[in-house]
């Protein structure tokens, strides 16, 4: 698009359906390089990823020629079939339905990229559960827990 400027930064994270710690540290690295090859195959750009066995965090720089929601659906989509495709898990992968997206400015990049990759000693105190609820909170997002995730407790 000629002429069109945008700046937008958008944390996105989701989780394994119904929370499994089914992401290994053996084959995480992996999944993290597939996963910033499938954004950047959709000319879009990767500036952090992280997460832990049960949930991932993704900050991408968004262009407005994409949706949200299709990016992160074809991140799920293609990341859960290569998962299945290399067997790294016993019964089929899946993520679970829904994401959570929250936008932030230039300015505060360094923060969130410092959170994302600092999310195995951040998950020493926090569970995934209370991290995504303070997350809604703090941007203020309305939910109603019921249909936050199928959490697995």
């Amino acid at each position: 698009m000629a002429n069109t400027f945008t700046q937008i930064y958008i944390h996105f994270v989701f989780s394994v359906k119904g929370r499994q710690n089914l992401i290994q540290k053996s084959w995480k690295d992996e999944l993290h390089k597939y996963i910033c090859g499938i954004v950047d195959g959709k000319d879009q750009k990767v500036y952090a990823i992280g997460g832990m066995a049960d949930h991932i965090h993704l900050l991408v720089s968004i262009k407005p020629t994409i949706a949200i929601s299709d990016l992160v659906r074809y991140i799920k989509a293609n990341s859960s079939k290569w998962i299945n495709e290399k067997k790294f898990v016993i019964d089929k992968f899946q993520w679970q339905e829904g994401f959570g997206a929250f936008s932030y400015a230039q300015s505060q990049l360094d923060n969130v990229i410092a959170y994302i990759n600092n999310q195995e000693q951040h998950h020493k105190e926090k569970t995934f559960k209370d991290e995504y609820i303070e997350l809604l909170q703090k941007f203020n997002i309305g939910y109603d827990e019921k249909y936050l995730f199928d959490w697995v407790e």
